[in-house]
């Protein structure tokens, strides 16, 4: 999770270890962005707010991200009203994107929802890859065979 704003990164944090996932926080894009470039593993869900050290912090981690792991699932964080640059990041790639502050919505319990659409995703794509390299491994053995 990397959001410049303290109260939404700990509220987020909470809400989502509530149901059971373990959150990595960020305070900012270029710390977001190091994170995801040198953690042991790749992210299974990267949750990045849109705007922070500039407008397009929330594109910047998306490249990273991408450019770390080809299956990254990453959903945008905006201000409510703010979609511009949010759906752009679903132009290039990302999952989906979160209006904050939505009058009568709990931002929270659609991330949750979110995130649990884009952990499912991110596996059965894993998944058809692993299947596909399965099915290319077999065809060499049995092409040398003949």
């Amino acid at each position: 999770m990397i959001d410049d704003e303290e109260g939404v990164l700990h509220a987020v944090r909470r809400r989502l270890e509530r149901g059971g996932l373990k959150v990595t926080t960020a305070g900012s894009a270029s710390e977001g962005i190091d994170e995801i470039t040198n953690a042991e593993k790749a992210y299974d869900v990267i949750v990045t707010d849109m705007s922070m050290d500039n407008p397009n912090s929330g594109l910047d981690v998306l490249s990273s991200a991408f450019a770390r792991d080809i299956f990254a699932e990453v959903i945008v964080m905006t201000a409510y009203g703010n979609v511009g640059n949010a759906v752009e990041c679903m132009r290039r790639g990302a999952f989906d994107y979160i209006e904050k502050n939505t009058p009568g919505v709990d931002a929270y319990e659609i991330l949750t929802i979110k995130i649990d659409q884009a952990m499912d995703r991110r596996r059965r794509d894993i998944r058809t890859v692993e299947l596909w390299e399965r099915a290319a491994r077999s065809k060499e053995k049995t092409g040398h065979l003949h």
